[in-house]
């Protein structure tokens, strides 16, 4: 790091994100004064999330500084926006610099569409868990998974677990155990079906049956790439 200057740590932006995936890290980090965030897309300004919220993105690839954290968040956007080839060399170029590459949700399929997971354990939505090993990634079925500088967080509310152990990998348990605290993140959800593991198992295919759909239609992308051609870090 240059002198005192703070950590940038970046967020993509993308269409059809999932905004949870964004905004539970972004309220973490945003706590700690050593870390400038930033929120990026393909172009600055309004980006319209998976149900309607409109987000800005404060900069563009071509505006944005050499990051030491790069998060993805995930969603149905993920993987439309995994074809787009300023995503992938903007998601590559950054990653040769970054400290650390970090993902929630889906977002670990993008940056695993970008080859930067190939031999990493990492983890996703419990719903694509088997999509992992199509882009070389090690599946993990846990809330946070870290392998080296990756750090990989499971289903939308696990962006925020991700985020707290990232504080504190940077600035110590201490850190992370006040921002913790200040944000009163004591879960305890009023359902016990938070986790397929525990939910009924009707519901879990409930669920499962409802995204059929969109499940086969991201194996069938990821199967379709040729990550050997990927200029991945």
């Amino acid at each position: 790091m240059d002198g005192h200057r703070k950590l940038r740590a970046g967020f993509l932006l993308f269409p059809r994100l999932t905004q949870l995936d964004f905004t539970g890290p972004y309220e973490v980090l945003a706590r700690v004064p050593e870390l400038e965030i930033f929120t990026i897309a393909e172009r600055a300004g309004p980006v319209r999330t998976e149900f309607g919220l409109t987000l800005i993105a404060e900069h563009d690839f071509q505006s944005t500084p050499q990051l030491d954290i790069i998060c993805v968040p995930g969603g149905p956007g993920a993987l439309e926006v995994a074809d787009h080839t300023d995503v992938i060399a903007f998601l590559q170029t950054q990653a040769r610099g970054a400290q650390w590459l970090t993902s929630v949700c889906t977002g670990s399929l993008l940056l695993g569409a970008a080859g930067l997971l190939q031999g990493y354990r990492a983890t996703t939505h419990w719903l694509s868990l088997d999509l992992l090993p199509l882009v070389g990634a090690i599946p993990v079925r846990e809330r946070v998974v870290q392998d080296r500088n990756r750090i990989t967080g499971g289903g939308v509310t696990a962006g925020i677990d991700f985020a707290l152990v990232l504080v504190a990998e940077l600035f110590g348990r201490r850190r992370a155990e006040s921002v913790e605290l200040m944000l009163e993140y004591n879960p305890a959800p009023p359902f016990a079906s938070g986790d397929p593991a525990i939910a009924d198992p009707s519901l879990v295919q409930e669920v499962r049956d409802a995204r059929r759909d969109l499940q086969a239609q991201r194996r069938a992308f990821l199967a379709s790439l040729n990550l050997d051609r990927r200029d991945a870090r």
